[in-house]
């Protein structure tokens, strides 16, 4: 170890205080320097070295403004902390710093004043991090983030032009074909007439889905997080869905569901939109038993919602929650594809994760993680 002048001082007179220099030579993550009150190295650690790129006998003796750029010199940025270390006691900074091949690293650097017995300024400990990889990690993550942000001005866009341009000239098809079947109607034979119905239905298709579409990119945009009863909120479903249930003779268990901070808005549609669907895809002849229970764990409140319908393949376990995805045809089964789109979209909204498990003709469990959230 290079003996600094600072020996002359009692940072060096006593035994554990140079043993303890000693071990600040050998650390290799941290460049752990000490300088005189003037800023001139003293001593030297493995991990200047590293960090750095000088030797020991190379920097010994020089001053530490070696590692600022030209325009923090001409600012004269070294001299501005040693002043404000000796002022404040220390002092902490980021920024570029310069090493021995001239190439620049982001260094979080921490500058402590080092006092002798009449409380006088004899030098400086000086502590410098490397974090370029966080800075350009951090740099990556606002590419991503200003991509984001471009990407959601264009959905803006998009859901403008679909709101209105695509919407209008949809709405004016179906009005020419009704008004062609009530002025017109007469003249068309049966075939004819069949056309139209088509025409029509397909616009009418097209308008719903356009909705659909506005409706799943606008989720969560007014969301605020509330305090949510989900045994109130499953009862609240339950009476919405209180039509299709008494239709399908459904059985809808559930008891001692968590009070929890959530989306009450979004969460009410997820849970509509599990229950919905297990009525939906019920089983010929069988009428849906459904269960609802909940369970706490480390990652939060655990969501199992369970059906006896007719089950999904394991190869679409994954495409289930892709919007407008649909696994049968729509005579078989009405909808548009996108209830369970909308259920994994609010599920991530609030951090968690949606799965599904399931058996052909004997039924799906879909569980659903909330984690804790605070207000």
């Amino acid at each position: 170890m290079h003996t600094p002048p600072l020996a002359s001082t009692s940072l060096l007179s006593d035994p554990t205080k140079l043993k303890l220099l000693q071990m600040m030579e050998e650390v290799e993550d941290y460049a752990i320097i000490l300088l005189d009150n003037k800023g001139y190295i003293q001593s030297w650690n493995k991990g200047a070295e590293r960090i750095k790129g000088y030797s020991a006998q190379e920097i010994i003796g020089k001053n530490f403004r070696v590692f600022y750029s030209e325009t923090d010199l001409l600012l004269d940025t070294p001299g501005q902390l040693l002043l404000e270390a000796a002022s404040k006691g220390s002092v902490q900074r980021e920024g570029w710093r310069v090493k021995k091949d001239k190439t620049t690293f982001w260094a979080s650097i921490s500058i402590k004043a080092l006092y002798n017995e009449k409380a006088e300024v004899i030098g400086f400990a000086k502590i410098t991090r490397d974090l370029t990889d966080r800075q350009l990690a951090e740099k990556i993550i606002l590419q991503h983030a200003q991509q984001i942000e471009r990407k959601n001005k264009e959905l803006e866009q998009f859901v403008y032009i679909a709101s209105h341009d695509l919407q209008e000239p949809l709405l004016n098809l179906t009005n020419f074909v009704e008004l062609l079947q009530y002025e017109y109607g007469s003249l068309f034979d049966e075939t004819a007439n069949l056309y139209f119905d088509v025409i029509s239905q397909g616009a009418s298709r097209m308008r719903n889905l356009i909705r659909c579409l506005l409706d799943y990119s606008r989720l969560g945009q007014q969301a605020k997080l509330v305090r949510v009863d989900c045994q109130q909120l499953v009862e609240t479903v339950i009476s919405d869905l209180s039509v299709p249930i008494k239709a399908s003779g459904a059985e809808i268990h559930f008891e001692n569901l968590p009070i929890l901070v959530g989306y009450a808005t979004e969460l009410h549609q997820l849970f509509q939109n599990l229950l919905s669907n297990a009525i939906k895809f019920r089983k010929p002849g069988v009428s849906p038993d459904i269960r609802i229970t909940a369970e706490q764990t480390a990652e939060g409140w655990r969501f199992a919602v369970s059906d006896n319908g007719i089950g999904i393949a394991p190869e679409f376990k994954e495409k289930i929650f892709l919007i407008f995805q649909r696994l049968h045809e729509r005579e078989a089964y009405e909808g548009n594809g996108i209830g369970l789109a909308h259920c994994k979209k609010i599920v991530e909204m609030h951090g968690g994760t949606i799965q599904v498990e399931s058996v052909t003709n004997q039924g799906s469990t879909f569980w659903v993680t909330l984690p804790f959230l605070s207000l």
